[in-house]
């Protein structure tokens, strides 16, 4: 089974490509690894999000014929409730590689 995602072509012709943020799924929970000083300003992370849905939309419906909009409000609806009211609380340290 393959588990690792592809880089995509633009990021891989990209000299100064850098990769932000990796999620996996194991034994069941979440885990991640991350450059979180990406940039100085940690409200841009607010702007990644946004577009991660977007594409996650996009994939919806190109795959599965979902409605985008109604898709990114499902999106939405949830994360800004988890937000409010955390089913579960991060946890982690940062390491070097």
């Amino acid at each position: 089974m393959k588990t690792e995602l592809p880089i995509p072509p633009i990021a891989k012709a990209d000299p100064n490509a850098m990769e932000v943020v990796r999620v996996w799924v194991a034994k069941g929970g979440q885990h991640v690894s991350l450059n979180p000083f990406t940039w100085s300003d940690p409200e841009v992370w607010g702007m990644v999000l946004a577009d991660l849905a977007g594409h996650l939309a996009n994939a919806y419906h190109q795959e599965m014929g979902l409605d985008r909009e109604e898709t990114l409000r499902k999106i939405s609806r949830l994360l800004v409730a988890e937000l409010a009211n955390p089913t579960d609380s991060p946890k982690g340290n940062i390491h070097q590689a």
